[in-house]
């Protein structure tokens, strides 16, 4: 039993390693991707952005309660029609390998 739980202690710490060292590469991906999305728009996107985000938050401050819902029914059905194409895609992939 004592050499269950060392060995079972044992995997845990090895597991938490591998996660901190993908979180830490996740991480730097992420950061790497700010800097160049900041350095690529410095200065001279701000503004037409800035302009855009405004009219986008203005136009969904002005919706309708049923219109927001419709909206965000559409954005869920997109995303389910998107995950119901990936797993056919999926589903195929498996099939032609099951049958090599």
């Amino acid at each position: 039993m004592a050499n269950f739980l060392k060995n079972a202690f044992k995997d845990m710490k090895e597991s938490a390693k591998a996660q901190h060292e993908v979180d830490k590469a996740e991480f730097e991906q992420v950061k790497a991707e700010s800097r160049a999305n900041f350095e690529e728009n410095r200065g001279h996107n701000t503004y037409a952005k800035a302009k855009a985000d405004a009219k986008r938050s203005w136009d969904d401050a002005h919706m309708s309660p049923s219109e927001r819902a419709a909206k965000e029914q559409a954005a869920r059905d997109a995303r389910i029609a998107e995950a119901k194409a990936k797993t056919a895609e999926a589903n195929a992939r498996y099939e032609a390998a099951k049958k090599k």
